[in-house]
């Protein structure tokens, strides 16, 4: 019996490592692809070591791949700008990209707890005018954002959250908390907790937050993770939110103040690539940090029952 298992075991093991032409072609597209994507962010970190003359090609040139000579003229140029955060003094680009990581944090934890009870309960509780509140969530998702950003504007302008750099901040907080799709995210995680679990828990006599905490968070562990790199991914890139929020220099996030660096030095590309590399980098960390329960998130959302 075990040498029958064995043998299976073996010929398993060929025929996942046998070489065949569909798993040739995609290696072949998955590496296409992966340059194709990795471009950009190689052709970014290059350029913001490079000379101003290896980055402008003139007519008749080739474009210089590596750079020739590595100079760090452009970073210097980019934390030029002095600022001051809780008395310390720091460039000016470090307070925009300490802005960005705070409002896609804060945004991140909030979002992912109010997501994770919205959802929790729309799947799991009774009560009137739970598909109606459901319905609602999903037309919410299919509404453009700019068609809220005036009336946001306006609701956070009337809360007085505009007039101060940090009450600017909050403003582009608080409007990505409710996040449909989280909501919506979340509820199909929770689908996937055993009834009998709760039923289990409620007899034991475990109150409402206990049940949630201890037996069903657990099991919707992995869906909290890929929420969290979405909601930390897409407040990052809220970049309409944040251009009509934040108005003072020192409330902007990394991306806002690249944009100004480029509407002020229209030419000078290595200072914004610059710039950009400096914005990569939270977003690479959080993803790497996340990978694990961000691949466990798409594959359990995948598969219910």
């Amino acid at each position: 019996m075990a040498e029958l298992q064995n043998k299976e075991e073996g010929d398993s093991m060929k025929k996942k490592n046998t070489l065949t032409p569909y798993r040739v072609i995609c290696a072949v597209v998955l590496a296409v692809l992966a340059v194709f994507f990795l471009f950009p962010l190689y052709w970014i970190i290059t350029g913001s070591v490079k000379e101003k003359s290896d980055i402008i090609i003139k007519s008749g040139e080739m474009v210089k791949w590596i750079p020739t000579t590595i100079t760090w003229d452009n970073y210097q140029s980019l934390f030029k700008t002095g600022t001051e955060l809780f008395g310390i003094g720091m460039p000016m680009a470090i307070r925009w990209l300490f802005n960005s990581v705070f409002i896609s944090v804060v945004a991140m934890g909030l979002t992912c707890a109010t997501s994770s009870l919205a959802g929790y309960a729309l799947a799991k509780k009774r009560f009137w005018g739970k598909s109606l509140i459901f319905c609602l969530f999903v037309c919410a998702m299919a509404l453009p954002k700019q068609v809220i950003l005036i009336p946001l504007m306006t609701e956070m302008s009337n809360l007085g959250l505009l007039k101060s750099v940090w009450g600017s901040m909050f403003a582009v907080i608080f409007p990505v908390v409710g996040w449909p799709f989280g909501v919506f995210l979340m509820k199909q995680f929770s689908e996937n907790i055993p009834t009998s679990l709760l039923e289990a828990a409620r007899i034991d006599g475990a109150n409402e937050f206990r049940t949630f905490i201890e037996i069903a968070f657990p099991i919707i562990k992995p869906g909290f993770g890929a929420l969290a790199i979405f909601t930390f991914i897409n407040s990052w890139n809220e970049y309409p939110l944040q251009l009509v929020m934040l108005t003072q220099n020192e409330a902007k996030t990394i991306s806002l103040g690249i944009a100004s660096k480029l509407s002020e030095m229209s030419n000078d590309f290595g200072l914004i690539m610059a710039g950009a590399a400096l914005a990569a980098v939270p977003i690479i960390i959080v993803f790497l940090c996340f990978q694990k329960y961000f691949t466990q998130g798409i594959t359990m959302g995948a598969v219910k029952g």
